[in-house]
């Protein structure tokens, strides 16, 4: 079993989509990460330099999702995962980004990609 950190349910507005009014207006969007690493140290020494920030986790994925816009979430949730993985302790990552007001004619709870790495 591979120890990992989660984060779930963070909402960032950002302007994704391949319709203007979808990079005018904006939307929120859901992202939910699991980044998989040996937490071994951590748990051992209770350092925060032995872990990955949480913190900085959220603040590095909100700042994708709320920077530069993309036409496809596919695009949004590599970034994401190829940022995570920069850091060398990171083992994998599987990264969700979530649209639940793309725009659909039809009635739905959620749209959704999710995207996995691995080193």
């Amino acid at each position: 079993m591979s120890d990992r950190i989660t984060l779930t349910g963070l909402r960032v507005f950002g302007r994704h989509g391949v319709f203007g009014h979808e990079k005018r207006d904006g939307q929120e969007f859901v992202v939910d990460l699991t980044v998989w690493l040996d937490l071994t140290a951590a748990a051992a020494t209770d350092d925060l330099r032995q872990t990955l920030h949480y913190g900085e986790l959220a603040e590095l994925a909100a700042a994708i999702v709320g920077g530069e816009p993309y036409d496809l979430i596919e695009s949004v949730a590599g970034r994401i995962a190829d940022e995570v993985l920069k850091d060398s302790r990171v083992s994998g990552v599987e990264v969700t980004v979530h649209k639940p007001s793309a725009p659909i004619p039809l009635t739905f709870d959620d749209v959704a990609v999710t995207v996995g790495r691995k080193r």
